[in-house]
């Protein structure tokens, strides 16, 4: 979304036009950082995959409501991968 601005007339012999972009002010952390704390809103970008699915559940946990866990990312890019080996 552009938002043009036209500014007030001038003694300038130019014109001025700012474009203003609609932002929200918001941070980023670790998955480790996250860890124990509870977050309104939780995005995740997942485009690449995962280190350990321990990490996949601490990033989906620390928002109270799944209605405002918010994912980006490719679907089939993050696997549940159970080696059947180290269960036997």
């Amino acid at each position: 979304l552009l938002i043009p601005m036209n500014l007030s007339p001038s003694a300038m012999p130019f014109g001025f036009t700012r474009r203003q972009f609609p932002i929200k002010v918001c941070f980023a952390m670790s998955i480790n950082k996250a860890q124990g704390q509870s977050l309104q809103e939780v995005g995740l970008n997942l485009t690449q995959q995962v280190f350990s699915q321990g990490q996949l559940y601490v990033r989906c946990s620390r928002v109270g409501s799944p209605h405002n866990l918010f994912i980006c990312g490719n679907p089939g890019n993050t696997r549940n991968v159970v080696y059947k080996e180290a269960l036997q």
